[in-house]
């Protein structure tokens, strides 16, 4: 059966979840990337092309394998879910927080690849002239180089939000697609499509278009001086 209208009860409630899970998990991916960027950035050590290859590594890999190593790693059977179960008394996966676990990780490597080159891009003399009068390193990165990798950290939070708001794979596998629960919008068009309906299909898959296209237009709108 062809459906020809939109269900609103049902239209939102995938938009509203996508929505918090995307702001939640680019402000978690955020919180870490920009603590990992500014160490990575600042600091010279044996190993460190591997440990950033495997920050990486969830932007290479296919959705379903990081939702695999996730299902492992989260699962009851293992000791880190069974820990999170006995603290909660739930478990984590098929949980709405399950999807932003899975949103965390996919984020995360845009989000410290973008800081990364934010804080790389930073004058270090101006850095040095702050502890040369008694900065610590906090004071430092707070008052200096966050302000100056201000595009950067915006950019940055943008671009993590949009992933994290077309994540599907992932989330699939360790989320589940529980409609009113765990059913994000690209899921949910997953379903639509599955399922023969069209009509909600071409209606989440504008509504997820719209917000990902006013999220990326603010990382490229040009400066007024150069207008």
């Amino acid at each position: 059966m062809i459906v020809t209208e939109i269900d609103w009860s049902v239209f939102w409630s995938p938009v509203r979840l996508s929505l918090q899970v995307a702001l939640l998990s680019s402000i978690i991916a955020g919180v870490l990337g920009i603590a990992v960027a500014w160490q990575m950035s600042h600091r010279s050590f044996r190993g460190k092309i591997v440990l950033e290859t495997v920050f990486m590594l969830p932007l290479v890999l296919p959705p379903t394998v990081v939702g695999f190593l996730l299902l492992v790693l989260l699962g009851r059977k293992s000791l880190l879910g069974q820990w999170i179960e006995a603290i909660f008394s739930a478990p984590v996966i098929f949980s709405w927080w399950a999807a932003v676990i899975a949103a965390v990780v996919v984020a995360f490597p845009l989000i410290y690849q973008t800081m990364k080159s934010g804080f790389s891009g930073i004058d270090k003399d101006l850095e040095d002239a702050g502890r040369s009068i008694g900065a610590n390193e906090w004071q430092v990165f707070r008052y200096i180089s966050l302000p100056l990798a201000g595009r950067a950290l915006m950019t940055a939070f943008i671009l993590g939000f949009a992933r994290a708001l077309g994540e599907f794979g992932a989330t699939l596998m360790i989320a589940g697609n529980i409609p009113g629960k765990t059913q994000t919008v690209p899921t949910a068009i997953y379903v639509a499509v599955d399922s023969g309906n069209q009509t909600m299909a071409w209606a989440w898959t504008v509504s997820i278009m719209i917000i990902s296209f006013v999220m990326l237009l603010l990382t490229r709108q040009p400066n007024q001086e150069k207008a």
